[in-house]
């Protein structure tokens, strides 16, 4: 807050960012009424799940992101010779709460849409609702923490990560069953965001075939991916080159 105005204007533009492609999202709808026996409302929901999880993660995980330019200024060196995990010291040396703004547009969006279906909530489907947010959270971390991870060996991040991170949060706030098999296929089992917005919010709406139990859980599965990819972190800092400098 040493620059109240900056923050607030930048949390501002954060607010209307998402606006105006929920606004694209709205007229949609208004033109065509559904979207393969979607409705409005229940994709406003994966909508608002998918960047409240978006915004999460990068208001706590921007350090990841900018990750390249410790290891490009040799500051790295620094935080390995610290009594402190490296994820931890990382995590904590960049935080955006300029995404306020973003976050609060999509809790906006989403209480919209959750008002408005007309689904008989219960314990179970509002816990399912509060971790298909928390997992969002996990899996947008684990590639911001994949996308670091590529820099012990490019130096610099890549931005075809931007594929799965700004692309996978406009792909998600869709239901996933919208796009062609491959794609389903590969974002539920390899990059699971179907976890997320699609087969968990079939259990909230009550379409689900089969055991809805597990339906419901789905979510973990979600939070699981962060296992592999703090593994494959750790992989990178022990080949990690020093400067040395």
């Amino acid at each position: 807050m040493q620059y109240r105005t900056s923050f607030w204007l930048l949390s501002f533009g954060q607010f209307f960012i998402p606006f105006s492609v929920f606004a694209g999202l709205y007229f949609l709808f208004e033109r065509f009424g559904q979207i393969k026996g979607w409705d409005f409302f229940e994709v406003a929901l994966s909508f608002g799940v998918i960047h409240m999880a978006f915004a999460i993660s990068e208001c706590f995980v921007r350090g990841f992101d900018m990750f390249s330019s410790l290891v490009a200024n040799g500051e790295f060196d620094r935080l390995l010779v610290r009594p402190r995990s490296t994820v931890l010291q990382v995590l904590g040396s960049k935080f955006e709460f300029t995404r306020i703004g973003r976050l609060l547009q999509s809790s906006l969006v989403l209480a919209w849409a959750v008002s408005q279906i007309h689904v008989d909530w219960t314990i179970a489907k509002s816990l399912t609702l509060i971790f298909m947010i928390v997992s969002g959270v996990f899996i947008f971390s684990g590639i911001f923490i994949l996308t670091a991870t590529m820099c012990f060996w490019t130096i610099q991040g890549l931005e075809i990560a931007n594929i799965f991170t700004d692309g996978g949060r406009e792909m998600a706030q869709y239901p996933l069953n919208i796009y062609q098999k491959w794609v389903t296929r590969f974002f539920t089992y390899v990059i699971p965001f179907g976890c997320v917005n699609y087969l968990p919010l079939l259990y909230i709406l009550g379409r689900t075939e089969g055991n809805s139990f597990l339906y419901m859980l789905t979510p973990l599965a979600g939070c699981a991916f962060i296992i592999p990819c703090l593994l494959l972190w750790r992989f990178g800092v022990r080949h990690y080159r020093s400067t040395g400098s």
